[in-house]
């Protein structure tokens, strides 16, 4: 088991890979480096093997495949997670992992939005798409997440052994966000200087095709861990149009004495049921998500009986 284990997710990233590595080690010597390459096409693992990382492959394509992988494979009291594009500065990196082995948070965001971030990225869609979904997040959670999209982060070996990853690309930040708020982990945040890639230098994220899946996450996610906040809203949304729809039915009725409008009548009454339906149906899923959030507790305890189990282990070798 490492003390610190730093993980580094790479894709073609021979340009700036070895400076990285370089960086890590300057400022956490003590860590243990791992490179996985994601079917990099260009010179990536060897400039890292060369640097002294320790290089492993996940064949299956997308960041998020490669984190379940890293994440099922390595053991460490701490985790500190960073892109291979030399975006991060390394200088936040002790007092990220400090607040981890010292200060039992479960996850440590390195927060770019307080900091340069918005004048050192060239993409305006990215700038947007990073506020939206924190203000997304935080208010349909009720959290204080500075960061959702960051990739450098650190985590306490709890948070990584009990994390179920389902992401396959770029939405495990998000994924990995709205798990710790769920269930109640401790987060950090600390400012983190971000700088743009340096030319030459490209990005993997596709800023539509992504910024979509992050949102779709987002919802489904939103569904999954509130869902009495979610169906009920529904059941708001249905009752409203169904009310919208009959008023002017009723009023003739008032008018009249007749119901001219059968058809619209129906639908009315399917409508509010649906309504209805959801209302109840979030009821229902609330009390599955309950014993979920309850189980996981379980699991934690679980999880750190080993962690505990490990460290005697690593005690005993040293």
């Amino acid at each position: 088991m490492d003390k610190i284990a730093v993980l580094i997710p790479c894709y073609n990233e021979e340009q700036t890979i070895g400076k990285v590595i370089k960086d890590v080690k300057a400022a956490l010597p003590e860590a243990v480096i791992y490179v996985y390459d994601n079917n990099s096409t260009d010179r990536t693992g060897e400039i890292a093997s060369k640097e002294g990382a320790v290089l492993r492959h996940e064949y299956k394509q997308g960041k998020g495949n490669v984190i379940r992988r890293m994440f099922r494979e390595i053991d460490a009291m701490c985790y500190l997670m960073i892109d291979g594009d030399d975006t991060y500065p390394l200088e936040s990196a002790r007092q990220m992992v400090d607040l981890v082995l010292f200060h039992n948070a479960d996850m440590v965001v390195g927060d770019r939005l307080s900091s340069t971030y918005f004048t050192e990225n060239k993409r305006p869609f990215h700038n947007f798409g990073n506020s939206f979904m924190r203000a997304g997040i935080n208010t349909l959670f009720h959290s204080d997440i500075k960061d959702i999209m960051t990739g450098y982060r650190a985590f306490g070996y709890e948070f990584v052994k009990t994390f179920p990853i389902f992401s396959q690309g770029f939405e495990i930040e998000t994924e990995m966000t709205i798990h710790a708020v769920n269930y109640n982990m401790q987060v950090d945040n600390v400012v983190v200087e971000y700088r743009d890639r340096p030319a030459g230098s490209q990005s993997k994220l596709n800023t539509f095709r992504d910024g979509f899946r992050v949102i779709h996450k987002m919802l489904q996610l939103f569904k999954n861990y509130r869902p009495l906040s979610f169906f009920g809203l529904l059941g708001i949304l249905l009752m409203l149009a169904a009310l919208s729809v009959f008023l002017p039915v009723l009023f003739e009725y008032f008018k009249t004495g007749l119901v001219l409008r059968f058809p619209t009548l129906i639908v009315c009454g399917f409508v509010a049921l649906a309504g209805v339906l959801s209302f109840f149906s979030g009821i229902i899923l609330e009390v599955m998500a309950a014993k979920d959030r309850r189980d996981y507790e379980y699991r934690l305890k679980c999880v750190s009986r080993d962690k505990r189990q490990l460290m005697r282990e690593m005690e005993l070798r040293s």
